[in-house]
């Protein structure tokens, strides 16, 4: 008896030991496993070293989505050129944006989904989603017609390409299902789309929010069924949504420029909103401890942390549990660990917020090289990696003082998408390539 208990014992220990391995292999949103940015496990630190790089595979076409890992599957999306550039005159009507928005317009494009293997780097599979002939650009230096980060569930992959609809793949590749949700987008100076869905329970939820009707839908996963929709007084905006517990219910929260709203997670109901952040909201919400904390980074930057436990308009009210006004991102989103927030800004200084009081560790603190990020940061293992558009990752550690751990440049490469970390393995997606690193030097 005692022997047959000490084998089941070793059994439950190995079978527990072999789930959470696996565990460390799920990246399946692109702010990771807890939608904070944080990863499982760790991540190695010499990552330009001639024994780190285990593969790279070039990705053709122009995608700045981030991917998705289930297991040895990797996902990501892409835009590939089909066809000839229109005549000048036609380009310059159809690709008017402005402040370096309006690329691409007018080109046909086709819109595909990628499986990688993350032990190999080889293809699994590619399938072409739609052609289509955007009559509205993106932003010609950070923009994409695929800059919607994938989502999956262990079983199906769901891309969004946007206004040119959501596609639910089976592993294998097979098409489940596919969703027009009868909207062209109308952005800011043709900046482009890049907001990606969020997938909870049985539904996945996306919004758009441009300058014509927006609104934000839910979504059966299963088969694609509309289950509501509520529109929204809102102009641009690229925050990806937040879905939050709170006594038993869940709520919906999103990030814009005119209110943060909450939506009941059942019926699409306003719960709440709150007014106070500035224009273009691009930083995702993070939760924790009843509070959700929202940000902006253009014009009148404000990071608010505020209380879910109450309904109506919260602007201005105690539901405000604290606000910041500096050293906030314009584009990355927090990272949030052991009430630590970390913020990005695009011209990288580093920030470090207490979570429940709103006072820095440390604020506006410049890394070692002068640099621009559009990438957000993760977390893994008491690590903060920080990828650039000059190719440069670097790590800091996370806790009350700031230290830069490392530095590694990647030469000829561009991170406009954020890193990923799975089952120990660090993967980049730069402009043309996926790249991993091994884990089997991690410190």
């Amino acid at each position: 008896m005692k022997k047959t208990f000490i084998a089941l014992t070793a059994l439950f220990a190995l079978l527990w030991q072999a789930n959470a391995q696996s565990d460390q292999g799920h990246w399946p949103q692109w702010r990771g496993p807890y939608l904070n940015g944080m990863a499982r496990g760790d991540a190695p630190t010499d990552l330009s070293g001639p024994k780190s790089m285990r593969w790279k595979t070039p990705i053709p076409g122009r995608g700045h989505s981030t991917p998705v890992v289930w297991g040895d599957r990797i996902f990501l999306t892409t835009a590939i050129p089909a066809g000839t550039p229109p005549p000048p005159q036609q380009a310059a009507q159809t690709g008017r944006g402005g402040a370096g928005g309006g690329a691409g317009a007018g080109i046909e494009h086709k819109l595909v989904v990628y499986s990688v293997d993350r032990k190999t780097g080889k293809v699994v599979w590619e399938r072409t989603a739609k052609v289509v002939t955007p009559l509205e650009g993106y932003h010609r230096t950070y923009g994409s017609f695929a800059s919607n980060s994938p989502v999956t569930d262990g079983s199906r992959i769901y891309a969004s390409f946007g206004s040119y609809g959501v596609y639910c793949y089976d592993f294998s590749g097979k098409l489940i299902w596919e969703r027009d949700l009868g909207v062209r987008m109308h952005v800011k100076n043709q900046f482009g789309e890049g907001t990606a869905p969020v997938l909870h329970g049985d539904r996945l939820i996306l919004h758009f929010d441009h300058d014509a009707e927006s609104f934000v839908v839910a979504l059966d996963k299963r088969t694609g069924k509309e289950l509501w929709r509520t529109m929204r007084d809102e102009t641009s905006a690229w925050s990806t949504p937040l879905v939050v517990e709170y006594k038993g219910k869940r709520q919906t929260v999103i990030s814009a420029s005119r209110k943060v709203r909450s939506y009941d997670f059942e019926s699409g109901r306003l719960i709440w909103e709150c007014a106070g952040l500035g224009a273009n909201v691009i930083p995702a919400p993070v939760f924790q401890n009843e509070t959700v904390y929202v940000m902006s980074g253009f014009r009148e930057p404000k990071l608010m942390a505020i209380r879910v436990d109450r309904s109506g308009d919260l602007s201005g009210t105690d539901a405000i549990a604290w606000s910041q006004t500096r050293g906030l991102s314009y584009t990355a989103s927090p990272v949030l660990h052991e009430d630590r927030l970390y913020a990005l800004t695009d011209t990288g200084m580093l920030s470090c917020f207490n979570a429940k009081t709103g006072e820095p560790y440390y604020q506006q603190t410049r890394l070692p090289q002068a640099d621009t990020f559009k990438a957000s940061p993760i977390g893994a293992n008491g690590k903060l990696y920080l990828a650039s558009e000059s190719g440069v990752v670097t790590i800091v550690r996370m806790g009350d003082k700031f230290e830069v751990i490392a530095s590694n440049t990647f030469e000829d490469q561009v991170f406009i998408a954020s890193p990923v970390v799975a089952d120990g393995d660090l993967l980049l997606r730069s402009q043309n390539q996926l790249l991993c690193i091994s884990g089997g030097n991690s410190k």
